[in-house]
């Protein structure tokens, strides 16, 4: 039986320090500071339907008014919130001037399941107060964004495919307001498909622009690669339950890496791995990076 993981913060550092090629895989956990609910717990009235019936291309196509009200609910709710203390830790982590006076010799790619896009603002607000010196393109992926953008509309034409990021609040005026429906948790209204989001190139219907169960998530063969040379691997804010991000942790510990797990409680699998810091990762993360 191996034993259970440390929480000794000073030897994380150490190790941190030592470290070569860094990966962070970031689930729910990371945006809830930030007042982003958990995908089943968005809302009272979704509570009635499971996952696969509000995220899958199947539901879409079975209805679009229903599936779009979801997603125009959380596109709302990202578009209102913040980046929180862990977000702007790890980004400042992925910046090379900024991570070399903490890890010297290391890479760092976050692999974030969120599709809130809130590490990608975190990252932006932080180039913006660097030299220009200091926020040269990087030698690899700072974040990569593996179940998409919900503030991105995809057409739903396969022969077409446009993808644009629309920042637009409703996404659609027909959507506006359903979202004080969702928390009230009452009887959705049914919006007729021409009125709901259509692709600006072609006129088609469009899509959220997340990655839906059956779906094959983004950035694959990018990720694998930067799995099979992590020597540490930080997860943070997920019960490492959807895959293939639940494997990562465990591919970098087949081969010889260190794991380090950052959540609010116990999860699964997380015996398994070697540092174990329970807490809000708000509060976890700037202390464990020295950020």
């Amino acid at each position: 039986m191996s034993p259970p993981p440390s929480k000794d913060m000073a030897a994380f550092k150490e190790l941190l320090s030592s470290s070569k090629h860094i990966i962070a895989v970031a689930g729910a956990g990371l945006s809830a500071a930030s007042g982003i609910p958990t995908f089943r717990g968005s809302g009272g009235l979704w509570r009635k339907y499971d996952a696969i019936s509000l995220a899958s291309y199947g539901a879409f196509k079975s209805n679009p008014s229903r599936v779009w009200q979801f997603y125009h609910y959380r596109r709302e709710k990202a578009l209102a919130a913040n980046p929180n203390a862990a977000h702007i830790a790890l980004a400042k982590f992925s910046i090379e001037s900024i991570r070399k006076q903490i890890a010297p010799d290391a890479t760092f790619t976050l692999i974030t399941q969120n599709v809130d896009g809130l590490s990608t603002r975190a990252l932006e607000q932080v180039r913006n107060v660097l030299p220009v010196s200091e926020s040269q393109p990087p030698s690899q992926p700072q974040t990569l964004e593996m179940h998409g953008r919900v503030l991105d509309v995809l057409c739903s034409s396969e022969g077409c495919g446009h993808c644009e990021l629309v920042l637009s609040s409703p996404v659609c005026a027909a959507l506006g307001g359903t979202e004080q429906l969702v928390e009230q948790g009452v009887i959705e209204p049914i919006i007729d498909e021409a009125d709901l989001p259509r692709c600006t190139k072609c006129g088609a219907l469009a899509r959220p622009g997340v990655v839906w169960f059956g779906e094959e998530p983004q950035y694959l063969p990018i990720i694998d690669e930067l799995v099979d040379q992590a020597d540490l691997c930080l997860v943070v804010g997920t019960s490492s339950t959807v895959y293939p991000a639940a494997s990562y942790g465990t591919a970098v510990r087949r081969h010889g890496g260190k794991v380090a797990v950052f959540n609010l409680e116990r999860s699964n699998g997380d015996q398994k791995s070697d540092f174990l810091f329970l807490g809000p990762c708000e509060e976890t993360i700037p202390e464990a990076l020295g950020l």
